[in-house]
Protein backbone atom coordinates (compact mmCIF):
# COMPACT_ATOMS: atom_id res chain seq x y z
CA UNK A 1 0.00 0.00 0.00
CA UNK A 2 2.32 2.67 -1.19
CA UNK A 3 1.07 6.41 -1.13
CA UNK A 4 2.51 9.51 -3.20
CA UNK A 5 2.75 13.25 -2.42
CA UNK A 6 -0.76 15.13 -3.97
CA UNK A 7 -0.03 16.36 -6.37
CA UNK A 8 -19.88 56.74 -15.97
CA UNK A 9 -20.95 58.76 -17.59
CA UNK A 10 -22.04 57.60 -21.32
CA UNK A 11 -20.95 59.78 -24.36
CA UNK A 12 -23.72 60.35 -27.10
CA UNK A 13 -24.24 57.05 -29.82
CA UNK A 14 -26.29 57.34 -33.31
CA UNK A 15 -29.02 55.94 -34.51
CA UNK A 16 -26.98 52.46 -35.10
CA UNK A 17 -29.20 49.55 -35.43
CA UNK A 18 -25.79 47.29 -35.99
CA UNK A 19 -23.77 46.10 -32.88
CA UNK A 20 -20.70 44.57 -34.24
CA UNK A 21 -17.92 42.30 -32.27
CA UNK A 22 -14.28 42.82 -32.57
CA UNK A 23 -11.58 40.29 -32.12
CA UNK A 24 -10.35 37.95 -29.44
CA UNK A 25 -7.10 36.12 -28.24
CA UNK A 26 -6.96 33.44 -26.24
CA UNK A 27 -4.11 33.07 -23.53
CA UNK A 28 -2.89 29.52 -22.87
CA UNK A 29 -6.51 28.63 -23.56
CA UNK A 30 -8.42 31.57 -21.63
CA UNK A 31 -10.85 33.49 -23.47
CA UNK A 32 -10.62 37.85 -23.16
CA UNK A 33 -13.33 39.30 -25.37
CA UNK A 34 -13.97 42.81 -26.83
CA UNK A 35 -16.50 44.91 -25.45
CA UNK A 36 -19.57 46.91 -25.76
CA UNK A 37 -20.70 49.76 -23.85
CA UNK A 38 -24.32 51.21 -23.06
CA UNK A 39 -25.42 54.14 -25.14
CA UNK A 40 -26.76 57.77 -23.50
CA UNK A 41 -30.29 58.27 -23.15
CA UNK A 42 -30.51 60.72 -26.18
CA UNK A 43 -30.01 57.56 -28.40
CA UNK A 44 -32.25 55.52 -29.80
CA UNK A 45 -30.13 52.19 -29.41
CA UNK A 46 -31.04 50.96 -25.93
CA UNK A 47 -28.76 49.31 -23.82
CA UNK A 48 -30.14 47.27 -20.64
CA UNK A 49 -28.56 49.39 -17.71
CA UNK A 50 -29.81 49.39 -13.75
CA UNK A 51 -30.53 53.27 -14.56
CA UNK A 52 -30.88 54.06 -17.97
CA UNK A 53 -31.24 52.70 -21.46
CA UNK A 54 -33.04 54.09 -24.97
CA UNK A 55 -35.28 52.50 -27.66
CA UNK A 56 -34.39 50.76 -31.28
CA UNK A 57 -35.50 47.99 -33.54
CA UNK A 58 -33.83 45.69 -31.10
CA UNK A 59 -35.63 46.81 -28.20
CA UNK A 60 -32.89 46.29 -25.11
CA UNK A 61 -28.98 46.14 -26.00
CA UNK A 62 -26.33 44.10 -23.40
CA UNK A 63 -23.33 44.64 -21.95
CA UNK A 64 -20.39 41.87 -21.37
CA UNK A 65 -19.42 40.98 -18.97
CA UNK A 66 -15.85 39.13 -18.93
CA UNK A 67 -15.45 35.37 -19.10
CA UNK A 68 -11.70 35.92 -16.80
CA UNK A 69 -10.85 37.48 -14.09
CA UNK A 70 -9.38 41.00 -14.11
CA UNK A 71 -5.39 40.08 -13.60
CA UNK A 72 -5.66 38.02 -16.83
CA UNK A 73 -7.04 41.62 -18.83
CA UNK A 74 -4.00 43.33 -17.21
CA UNK A 75 -1.52 40.69 -19.05
CA UNK A 76 -0.50 40.28 -22.44
CA UNK A 77 -2.34 37.56 -24.41
CA UNK A 78 -0.92 35.39 -26.93
CA UNK A 79 -2.63 37.56 -29.94
CA UNK A 80 -2.75 41.04 -28.22
CA UNK A 81 -0.80 42.62 -30.77
CA UNK A 82 -2.28 40.43 -33.83
CA UNK A 83 -5.79 41.03 -32.49
CA UNK A 84 -4.75 45.43 -32.07
CA UNK A 85 -3.51 44.98 -35.74
CA UNK A 86 -6.94 43.45 -36.84
CA UNK A 87 -8.75 45.56 -34.56
CA UNK A 88 -7.58 48.96 -36.16
CA UNK A 89 -8.28 46.88 -39.91
CA UNK A 90 -11.81 46.76 -38.91
CA UNK A 91 -11.99 50.40 -37.09
CA UNK A 92 -10.92 51.38 -40.61
CA UNK A 93 -13.20 49.93 -42.81
CA UNK A 94 -16.59 50.01 -40.46
CA UNK A 95 -18.96 53.08 -40.29
CA UNK A 96 -17.88 55.48 -37.72
CA UNK A 97 -21.14 55.08 -35.67
CA UNK A 98 -20.53 51.63 -35.49
CA UNK A 99 -17.12 51.94 -33.80
CA UNK A 100 -18.72 54.60 -31.61
CA UNK A 101 -21.13 51.92 -30.05
CA UNK A 102 -17.78 49.74 -30.15
CA UNK A 103 -15.97 51.87 -27.98
CA UNK A 104 -19.15 52.83 -25.38
CA UNK A 105 -19.76 49.38 -25.06
CA UNK A 106 -16.25 48.31 -24.21
CA UNK A 107 -16.73 51.27 -21.43
CA UNK A 108 -19.63 49.18 -20.01
CA UNK A 109 -18.61 45.99 -20.39
CA UNK A 110 -15.41 47.71 -17.68
CA UNK A 111 -18.67 48.94 -15.52
CA UNK A 112 -19.98 45.67 -15.47
CA UNK A 113 -17.23 44.17 -14.55
CA UNK A 114 -16.48 46.01 -11.57
CA UNK A 115 -20.02 45.31 -10.73
CA UNK A 116 -18.87 42.00 -10.17
CA UNK A 117 -15.75 42.52 -8.59
CA UNK A 118 -17.06 44.70 -6.01
CA UNK A 119 -19.41 42.11 -5.35
CA UNK A 120 -22.36 43.68 -6.78
CA UNK A 121 -23.14 39.91 -8.60
CA UNK A 122 -27.02 40.10 -8.35
CA UNK A 123 -26.86 43.59 -10.33
CA UNK A 124 -24.84 42.52 -12.97
CA UNK A 125 -27.31 39.30 -13.31
CA UNK A 126 -30.11 41.40 -13.64
CA UNK A 127 -28.48 43.36 -16.30
CA UNK A 128 -27.80 40.13 -18.22
CA UNK A 129 -31.42 39.01 -17.71
CA UNK A 130 -32.90 42.12 -19.10
CA UNK A 131 -30.77 41.74 -22.08
CA UNK A 132 -31.37 38.17 -22.69
CA UNK A 133 -35.03 38.92 -22.79
CA UNK A 134 -34.86 42.00 -25.12
CA UNK A 135 -32.99 39.85 -27.42
CA UNK A 136 -34.88 37.27 -27.21
CA UNK A 137 -38.19 39.16 -28.02
CA UNK A 138 -36.20 40.16 -31.42
CA UNK A 139 -35.61 36.72 -32.18
CA UNK A 140 -38.75 35.83 -31.68
CA UNK A 141 -40.41 38.72 -34.04
CA UNK A 142 -38.39 36.82 -37.03
CA UNK A 143 -34.52 38.88 -36.18
CA UNK A 144 -31.95 36.62 -36.52
CA UNK A 145 -29.00 38.95 -37.63
CA UNK A 146 -25.51 39.28 -36.38
CA UNK A 147 -26.56 41.61 -34.09
CA UNK A 148 -28.44 39.76 -32.33
CA UNK A 149 -25.90 37.53 -32.25
CA UNK A 150 -23.53 39.32 -30.65
CA UNK A 151 -25.74 39.98 -28.19
CA UNK A 152 -26.45 36.35 -27.01
CA UNK A 153 -22.58 35.73 -27.67
CA UNK A 154 -21.68 38.42 -24.88
CA UNK A 155 -24.68 37.91 -22.76
CA UNK A 156 -23.34 34.22 -22.57
CA UNK A 157 -20.20 35.70 -21.62
CA UNK A 158 -21.25 37.21 -18.63
CA UNK A 159 -22.96 34.66 -17.44
CA UNK A 160 -19.47 32.94 -17.59
CA UNK A 161 -17.95 35.66 -15.75
CA UNK A 162 -21.00 34.39 -13.02
CA UNK A 163 -20.09 31.00 -13.19
CA UNK A 164 -23.57 30.35 -13.94
CA UNK A 165 -22.72 27.58 -16.14
CA UNK A 166 -26.34 26.57 -16.16
CA UNK A 167 -27.56 29.62 -17.79
CA UNK A 168 -25.00 29.43 -20.17
CA UNK A 169 -26.31 26.02 -22.11
CA UNK A 170 -29.39 27.49 -23.05
CA UNK A 171 -27.88 30.40 -23.88
CA UNK A 172 -25.44 28.63 -26.41
CA UNK A 173 -28.22 26.70 -27.77
CA UNK A 174 -30.37 30.16 -29.02
CA UNK A 175 -27.18 31.35 -30.04
CA UNK A 176 -26.30 28.32 -31.77
CA UNK A 177 -29.68 28.40 -33.65
CA UNK A 178 -29.27 32.21 -34.94
CA UNK A 179 -25.40 31.49 -35.98
CA UNK A 180 -26.52 28.28 -38.19
CA UNK A 181 -28.47 30.60 -40.38
CA UNK A 182 -25.61 33.15 -40.86
CA UNK A 183 -23.28 33.29 -43.72
CA UNK A 184 -19.74 33.15 -43.69
CA UNK A 185 -19.30 36.59 -44.81
CA UNK A 186 -20.93 38.20 -42.15
CA UNK A 187 -19.06 40.65 -40.41
CA UNK A 188 -16.87 39.67 -37.23
CA UNK A 189 -18.73 36.03 -37.58
CA UNK A 190 -15.34 34.56 -36.77
CA UNK A 191 -14.96 36.25 -33.42
CA UNK A 192 -18.90 35.07 -31.93
CA UNK A 193 -17.65 31.81 -33.44
CA UNK A 194 -14.91 31.36 -31.43
CA UNK A 195 -16.16 32.70 -27.75
CA UNK A 196 -18.88 30.03 -28.42
CA UNK A 197 -15.62 27.24 -29.37
CA UNK A 198 -14.83 28.69 -25.48
CA UNK A 199 -17.55 28.30 -23.83
CA UNK A 200 -18.77 24.77 -25.42
CA UNK A 201 -15.71 23.83 -24.03
CA UNK A 202 -16.04 25.11 -20.59
CA UNK A 203 -18.89 23.02 -20.95
CA UNK A 204 -16.92 20.15 -21.51
CA UNK A 205 -19.06 19.80 -24.97
CA UNK A 206 -16.01 18.88 -27.03
CA UNK A 207 -17.33 18.04 -30.00
CA UNK A 208 -19.60 21.35 -30.53
CA UNK A 209 -16.70 23.28 -29.25
CA UNK A 210 -14.63 21.63 -32.88
CA UNK A 211 -17.31 22.09 -34.83
CA UNK A 212 -17.66 26.04 -33.97
CA UNK A 213 -14.05 26.54 -34.27
CA UNK A 214 -13.44 24.65 -37.40
CA UNK A 215 -16.61 26.89 -38.74
CA UNK A 216 -14.17 30.01 -37.36
CA UNK A 217 -10.85 28.55 -38.93
CA UNK A 218 -12.72 28.67 -42.26
CA UNK A 219 -14.46 31.78 -42.27
CA UNK A 220 -11.05 33.12 -41.29
CA UNK A 221 -9.29 31.40 -43.92
CA UNK A 222 -11.60 32.66 -46.47
CA UNK A 223 -11.15 36.68 -45.62
CA UNK A 224 -7.45 36.74 -44.83
CA UNK A 225 -6.08 33.11 -46.33
CA UNK A 226 -4.70 30.03 -44.45
CA UNK A 227 -1.70 31.52 -43.37
CA UNK A 228 -3.13 34.78 -41.61
CA UNK A 229 -1.97 35.52 -38.09
CA UNK A 230 -5.98 35.74 -37.94
CA UNK A 231 -6.27 32.48 -38.05
CA UNK A 232 -4.18 31.52 -34.94
CA UNK A 233 -6.77 32.04 -32.32
CA UNK A 234 -9.64 29.53 -33.49
CA UNK A 235 -6.33 27.05 -33.88
CA UNK A 236 -5.27 28.09 -30.24
CA UNK A 237 -8.67 26.65 -29.53
CA UNK A 238 -8.97 23.83 -31.59
CA UNK A 239 -6.09 22.51 -30.60
CA UNK A 240 -6.58 22.87 -26.90
CA UNK A 241 -9.84 20.86 -27.35
CA UNK A 242 -8.30 18.20 -29.40
CA UNK A 243 -6.09 17.54 -26.60
CA UNK A 244 -7.72 17.33 -23.38
CA UNK A 245 -10.27 14.79 -25.37
CA UNK A 246 -7.20 12.78 -26.47
CA UNK A 247 -6.92 13.42 -30.43
CA UNK A 248 -3.40 13.81 -29.29
CA UNK A 249 -1.65 13.99 -32.63
CA UNK A 250 -4.20 15.99 -34.32
CA UNK A 251 -3.65 19.30 -31.64
CA UNK A 252 -0.04 18.62 -32.20
CA UNK A 253 -0.29 19.10 -35.60
CA UNK A 254 -2.46 22.04 -35.17
CA UNK A 255 -0.15 23.89 -32.36
CA UNK A 256 2.72 22.67 -35.14
CA UNK A 257 0.75 24.73 -37.94
CA UNK A 258 -0.04 28.24 -35.19
CA UNK A 259 4.22 28.04 -34.62
CA UNK A 260 4.91 27.91 -38.15
CA UNK A 261 2.33 30.95 -39.35
CA UNK A 262 3.36 33.35 -36.05
CA UNK A 263 7.20 32.44 -37.24
CA UNK A 264 6.33 33.22 -40.52
CA UNK A 265 4.47 36.47 -39.80
CA UNK A 266 6.05 37.95 -36.44
CA UNK A 267 9.99 35.96 -36.63
CA UNK A 268 11.26 33.26 -34.94
CA UNK A 269 11.64 34.86 -31.25
CA UNK A 270 8.33 36.63 -31.25
CA UNK A 271 6.87 36.34 -27.35
CA UNK A 272 3.85 34.98 -29.30
CA UNK A 273 5.30 32.25 -30.07
CA UNK A 274 5.07 30.68 -26.05
CA UNK A 275 1.58 29.97 -26.20
CA UNK A 276 1.82 27.31 -29.13
CA UNK A 277 5.32 26.24 -27.92
CA UNK A 278 3.95 25.04 -24.47
CA UNK A 279 0.71 23.86 -25.70
CA UNK A 280 2.84 21.00 -27.79
CA UNK A 281 5.50 20.71 -25.83
CA UNK A 282 2.91 19.67 -22.93
CA UNK A 283 1.77 16.87 -25.70
CA UNK A 284 5.40 15.82 -26.73
CA UNK A 285 5.73 14.96 -23.32
CA UNK A 286 2.86 13.00 -22.61
CA UNK A 287 3.25 10.89 -25.69
CA UNK A 288 6.89 10.78 -24.72
CA UNK A 289 8.67 12.86 -27.21
CA UNK A 290 10.48 13.84 -24.77
CA UNK A 291 13.77 15.04 -27.10
CA UNK A 292 11.00 17.42 -29.08
CA UNK A 293 9.16 18.23 -25.85
CA UNK A 294 12.73 19.39 -24.64
CA UNK A 295 13.36 21.26 -27.83
CA UNK A 296 10.19 22.96 -27.34
CA UNK A 297 10.70 24.37 -23.84
CA UNK A 298 13.83 25.37 -24.84
CA UNK A 299 12.44 27.97 -27.47
CA UNK A 300 10.65 29.16 -24.61
CA UNK A 301 13.71 29.60 -22.41
CA UNK A 302 15.35 31.08 -24.71
CA UNK A 303 12.86 33.55 -25.84
CA UNK A 304 11.74 35.07 -22.22
CA UNK A 305 15.56 35.15 -21.40
CA UNK A 306 16.43 37.52 -24.53
CA UNK A 307 12.83 39.90 -23.92
CA UNK A 308 13.43 39.67 -20.20
CA UNK A 309 16.66 38.58 -18.76
CA UNK A 310 17.90 35.88 -16.69
CA UNK A 311 15.94 36.87 -13.34
CA UNK A 312 12.67 37.46 -14.65
CA UNK A 313 9.67 35.13 -13.71
CA UNK A 314 9.11 34.32 -16.82
CA UNK A 315 12.31 32.38 -17.18
CA UNK A 316 11.58 30.93 -13.85
CA UNK A 317 8.12 29.14 -15.05
CA UNK A 318 10.33 27.93 -18.44
CA UNK A 319 12.24 26.13 -15.91
CA UNK A 320 9.89 24.24 -14.63
CA UNK A 321 9.00 23.05 -17.75
CA UNK A 322 12.26 21.79 -18.48
CA UNK A 323 12.44 20.71 -14.94
CA UNK A 324 9.67 17.91 -16.25
CA UNK A 325 11.22 17.03 -19.43
CA UNK A 326 14.30 16.03 -17.70
CA UNK A 327 12.84 13.95 -15.22
CA UNK A 328 10.64 11.99 -18.05
CA UNK A 329 14.79 11.29 -19.32
CA UNK A 330 15.77 10.03 -15.74
CA UNK A 331 17.83 13.43 -15.44
CA UNK A 332 16.41 13.47 -11.57
CA UNK A 333 19.40 15.56 -9.98
CA UNK A 334 19.26 17.99 -13.55
CA UNK A 335 15.34 18.30 -12.48
CA UNK A 336 16.21 18.82 -8.85
CA UNK A 337 18.68 21.78 -9.72
CA UNK A 338 15.88 23.26 -12.59
CA UNK A 339 13.12 23.13 -10.01
CA UNK A 340 15.37 25.08 -7.37
CA UNK A 341 16.55 27.71 -9.77
CA UNK A 342 13.07 28.26 -10.88
CA UNK A 343 11.81 28.68 -7.59
CA UNK A 344 14.58 31.16 -6.88
CA UNK A 345 13.75 33.34 -9.65
CA UNK A 346 10.28 33.58 -9.04
CA UNK A 347 10.85 34.53 -5.57
CA UNK A 348 13.57 37.12 -6.45
CA UNK A 349 11.17 38.19 -9.52
CA UNK A 350 8.01 38.51 -7.46
CA UNK A 351 6.38 37.57 -10.82
CA UNK A 352 3.62 35.56 -8.83
CA UNK A 353 2.38 35.86 -5.72
CA UNK A 354 4.59 33.05 -2.65
CA UNK A 355 1.00 31.67 -1.98
CA UNK A 356 0.42 31.29 -5.97
CA UNK A 357 -1.05 27.60 -6.77
CA UNK A 358 1.87 27.31 -9.80
CA UNK A 359 4.22 27.78 -6.96
CA UNK A 360 2.82 25.49 -4.50
CA UNK A 361 2.83 22.73 -6.87
CA UNK A 362 6.34 23.68 -8.03
CA UNK A 363 7.22 23.05 -4.09
CA UNK A 364 5.00 19.83 -4.17
CA UNK A 365 6.90 18.51 -7.02
CA UNK A 366 10.18 18.91 -6.21
CA UNK A 367 9.86 17.80 -2.86
CA UNK A 368 8.50 14.37 -4.36
CA UNK A 369 12.02 14.66 -6.68
CA UNK A 370 13.88 14.83 -3.37
CA UNK A 371 11.95 11.98 -2.23
CA UNK A 372 12.83 9.78 -4.17
CA UNK A 373 16.60 10.56 -4.06
CA UNK A 374 16.92 10.07 -0.48
CA UNK A 375 16.54 13.29 0.20
CA UNK A 376 13.34 13.16 2.21
CA UNK A 377 14.14 15.77 4.91
CA UNK A 378 14.90 18.37 2.42
CA UNK A 379 11.45 17.61 0.71
CA UNK A 380 10.12 17.60 4.09
CA UNK A 381 11.11 21.04 4.52
CA UNK A 382 9.71 22.27 1.10
CA UNK A 383 5.93 20.40 2.44
CA UNK A 384 6.54 22.56 5.97
CA UNK A 385 7.12 25.81 3.76
CA UNK A 386 3.83 25.08 1.93
CA UNK A 387 1.86 24.38 5.09
CA UNK A 388 3.21 27.65 6.65
CA UNK A 389 2.43 29.46 3.46
CA UNK A 390 -1.06 28.33 3.69
CA UNK A 391 -1.75 29.19 7.23
CA UNK A 392 -0.65 32.43 6.94
CA UNK A 393 -2.60 33.54 3.85
CA UNK A 394 -5.87 31.63 4.68
CA UNK A 395 -5.49 30.88 8.08
CA UNK A 396 -4.92 27.64 10.16
CA UNK A 397 -7.34 24.45 9.66
CA UNK A 398 -8.33 26.22 6.31
CA UNK A 399 -9.37 23.09 4.03
CA UNK A 400 -6.33 24.25 1.35
CA UNK A 401 -4.15 22.45 4.33
CA UNK A 402 -5.01 18.88 4.05
CA UNK A 403 -2.90 18.17 1.39
CA UNK A 404 -0.25 19.91 2.87
CA UNK A 405 -0.67 17.93 6.17
CA UNK A 406 -1.13 14.60 3.99
CA UNK A 407 1.67 14.91 2.27
CA UNK A 408 3.70 15.75 5.57
CA UNK A 409 2.57 12.90 7.28
CA UNK A 410 3.13 11.03 3.87
CA UNK A 411 6.85 12.19 3.90
CA UNK A 412 7.02 11.29 7.69
CA UNK A 413 5.78 7.24 6.96
CA UNK A 414 8.31 7.04 3.92
CA UNK A 415 10.77 7.94 7.27
CA UNK A 416 8.84 5.24 9.31
CA UNK A 417 7.85 7.75 11.88
CA UNK A 418 4.47 6.74 11.37
CA UNK A 419 3.77 8.36 15.00
CA UNK A 420 4.04 12.17 13.30
CA UNK A 421 2.15 10.82 10.70
CA UNK A 422 -0.96 9.92 12.25
CA UNK A 423 -1.01 12.96 14.33
CA UNK A 424 -1.03 14.97 10.80
CA UNK A 425 -3.53 12.70 9.21
CA UNK A 426 -5.86 12.94 12.63
CA UNK A 427 -4.95 17.04 11.89
CA UNK A 428 -6.34 16.79 8.70
CA UNK A 429 -9.35 14.74 9.15
CA UNK A 430 -10.46 17.06 12.04
CA UNK A 431 -10.10 20.16 9.05
CA UNK A 432 -12.54 18.07 6.78
CA UNK A 433 -15.54 17.25 9.10
CA UNK A 434 -15.83 20.89 10.38
CA UNK A 435 -16.17 21.81 6.70
CA UNK A 436 -17.95 18.94 4.67
CA UNK A 437 -20.53 16.19 5.89
CA UNK A 438 -19.40 13.00 7.21
CA UNK A 439 -20.09 10.79 4.03
CA UNK A 440 -18.27 13.60 1.93
CA UNK A 441 -16.32 11.38 -0.52
CA UNK A 442 -13.00 13.93 -0.16
CA UNK A 443 -12.97 12.46 3.77
CA UNK A 444 -12.01 9.85 2.43
CA UNK A 445 -8.37 10.51 0.94
CA UNK A 446 -6.60 11.51 4.34
CA UNK A 447 -8.95 9.06 6.06
CA UNK A 448 -7.43 5.48 3.96
CA UNK A 449 -4.24 7.30 4.59
CA UNK A 450 -4.23 6.71 8.28
CA UNK A 451 -5.66 3.50 8.10
CA UNK A 452 -2.52 2.26 6.06
CA UNK A 453 -0.29 4.22 8.83
CA UNK A 454 -2.12 2.54 11.84
CA UNK A 455 -1.52 -0.82 9.89
CA UNK A 456 2.04 0.38 10.34
CA UNK A 457 1.36 0.64 13.72
CA UNK A 458 0.04 -2.70 14.34
CA UNK A 459 -3.10 -1.38 15.15
CA UNK A 460 -5.06 -3.19 12.40
CA UNK A 461 -8.76 -2.91 14.23
CA UNK A 462 -8.47 0.57 14.20
CA UNK A 463 -7.28 0.19 10.52
CA UNK A 464 -10.12 -1.47 9.48
CA UNK A 465 -12.67 0.60 10.91
CA UNK A 466 -11.55 3.28 9.03
CA UNK A 467 -10.59 1.50 5.66
CA UNK A 468 -14.47 -0.15 5.81
CA UNK A 469 -15.71 3.66 6.40
CA UNK A 470 -13.39 4.68 3.16
CA UNK A 471 -15.15 2.04 1.03
CA UNK A 472 -18.68 2.77 1.98
CA UNK A 473 -18.11 6.02 1.33
CA UNK A 474 -16.87 5.86 -2.05
CA UNK A 475 -19.29 3.07 -2.81
CA UNK A 476 -22.33 5.65 -2.48
CA UNK A 477 -20.22 8.67 -3.69
CA UNK A 478 -18.31 6.47 -7.39
CA UNK A 479 -20.06 3.39 -7.02
CA UNK A 480 -19.49 -0.71 -6.61
CA UNK A 481 -16.76 -0.95 -9.49
CA UNK A 482 -15.52 2.03 -9.55
CA UNK A 483 -11.49 2.61 -8.89
CA UNK A 484 -11.17 4.63 -6.05
CA UNK A 485 -13.61 1.83 -4.28
CA UNK A 486 -10.73 -0.92 -5.70
CA UNK A 487 -8.35 1.21 -3.50
CA UNK A 488 -10.13 0.93 -0.64
CA UNK A 489 -10.70 -2.65 -1.33
CA UNK A 490 -6.66 -3.12 -1.54
CA UNK A 491 -5.92 -1.55 1.41
CA UNK A 492 -8.79 -3.69 3.49
CA UNK A 493 -7.37 -6.68 1.82
CA UNK A 494 -3.91 -6.13 3.38
CA UNK A 495 -5.40 -5.04 6.64
CA UNK A 496 -7.56 -7.85 7.11
CA UNK A 497 -4.91 -10.13 6.19
CA UNK A 498 -3.01 -9.38 9.22
CA UNK A 499 -6.10 -9.34 10.89
CA UNK A 500 -6.63 -13.25 10.06
CA UNK A 501 -9.71 -12.83 8.10
CA UNK A 502 -11.56 -15.71 6.75
CA UNK A 503 -9.82 -16.92 3.65
CA UNK A 504 -12.71 -17.52 1.41
CA UNK A 505 -13.80 -13.91 2.08
CA UNK A 506 -10.69 -11.83 1.18
CA UNK A 507 -10.51 -13.98 -1.97
CA UNK A 508 -13.67 -12.27 -2.69
CA UNK A 509 -12.61 -9.17 -2.07
CA UNK A 510 -9.63 -9.36 -4.32
CA UNK A 511 -11.52 -10.81 -7.23
CA UNK A 512 -13.69 -8.08 -6.68
CA UNK A 513 -10.44 -5.48 -6.98
CA UNK A 514 -8.93 -7.74 -9.79
CA UNK A 515 -12.12 -6.60 -11.96
CA UNK A 516 -12.17 -2.96 -11.14
CA UNK A 517 -8.56 -3.27 -11.95
CA UNK A 518 -8.72 -5.15 -15.45
CA UNK A 519 -11.71 -2.68 -16.05
CA UNK A 520 -9.57 0.67 -15.20
CA UNK A 521 -5.33 -0.02 -16.49
CA UNK A 522 -6.38 -3.10 -18.50
CA UNK A 523 -5.82 -7.02 -18.64
CA UNK A 524 -1.87 -6.70 -19.11
CA UNK A 525 -1.66 -4.12 -16.57
CA UNK A 526 1.15 -4.47 -14.18
CA UNK A 527 -1.38 -3.42 -10.68
CA UNK A 528 -3.38 -6.59 -12.53
CA UNK A 529 -0.49 -8.81 -12.06
CA UNK A 530 0.10 -8.17 -8.54
CA UNK A 531 -3.50 -8.91 -7.86
CA UNK A 532 -3.63 -12.22 -9.83
CA UNK A 533 -0.42 -13.25 -7.61
CA UNK A 534 -2.63 -12.62 -4.26
CA UNK A 535 -5.65 -14.29 -6.04
CA UNK A 536 -3.36 -17.45 -7.10
CA UNK A 537 -1.73 -17.97 -3.52
CA UNK A 538 -5.28 -17.86 -1.82
CA UNK A 539 -6.42 -20.64 -4.12
CA UNK A 540 -3.78 -22.80 -3.85
CA UNK A 541 -3.55 -21.98 0.14
CA UNK A 542 -7.60 -23.48 0.02
CA UNK A 543 -6.93 -25.99 -1.89
CA UNK A 544 -8.39 -24.77 -4.71
CA UNK A 545 -5.31 -25.09 -7.21
CA UNK A 546 -7.11 -26.34 -10.64
CA UNK A 547 -9.24 -23.11 -10.49
CA UNK A 548 -5.51 -21.22 -10.13
CA UNK A 549 -4.09 -22.52 -13.49
CA UNK A 550 -5.43 -20.55 -16.13
CA UNK A 551 -4.79 -17.57 -13.79
CA UNK A 552 -1.17 -18.96 -13.06
CA UNK A 553 -0.32 -19.60 -16.89
CA UNK A 554 -1.83 -16.12 -17.34
CA UNK A 555 0.54 -14.80 -14.29
CA UNK A 556 3.23 -16.41 -15.95
CA UNK A 557 3.18 -14.35 -18.94
CA UNK A 558 2.69 -11.22 -17.33
CA UNK A 559 5.81 -12.21 -15.47
CA UNK A 560 7.91 -12.35 -18.52
CA UNK A 561 6.57 -9.42 -19.94
CA UNK A 562 7.60 -7.44 -16.84
CA UNK A 563 10.77 -8.84 -16.84
CA UNK A 564 11.77 -8.17 -20.41
CA UNK A 565 10.86 -4.55 -19.73
CA UNK A 566 13.03 -4.02 -16.52
CA UNK A 567 15.74 -5.27 -18.66
CA UNK A 568 15.26 -3.07 -21.61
Amino acid sequence: MSTSLLRSTPSPLTNSGRMNLIGSSTHLGILSVSFYHRPSQSCNFKLCFPTSGLCSRLGTRCCVVSATSSKLYENEGVNSSIESQRYTDLKDNMPSSVNILEEQLRDLFNEVHAMIRIGKENEARDLLLANFEAVKEQIDAGHKGIEEAAILDVTALGYMALGDIRTVKPLLDVLSEVVDDLKDEEPLLDSILTHMGNMYEKLENFEMSICVYGRAVKVVERLYGNTSSFIVTPLLGMAKVLGSTGKTKKAIETYHRVVKILESSRGEECEELVVPLFGMGNLLLKERRVTDAENAFNRILTTYMKLYGENDGRVGLSMSSLARVKCAKGDVNEAIDLYKEALRRLKVSDYIAIDDHIMEKMRVDLAELLHAVGRGEEGRMLLEECLLITEKFKGEGHPSSVSHLVNLATSYSQSKLFAEAERLLRMSLQIMFKNVSPDDQSITFPMLHLAVTLYNLNRNEEAEKHALEVLRIRERAFGENSLPVGEALDCLVSIQTQLGKDDGELLELLKRLLKIQEKAFGTDSEEVMETLKKVVYYLEKMGRKHEGLPLERRLSKLRTKYKQMVQY
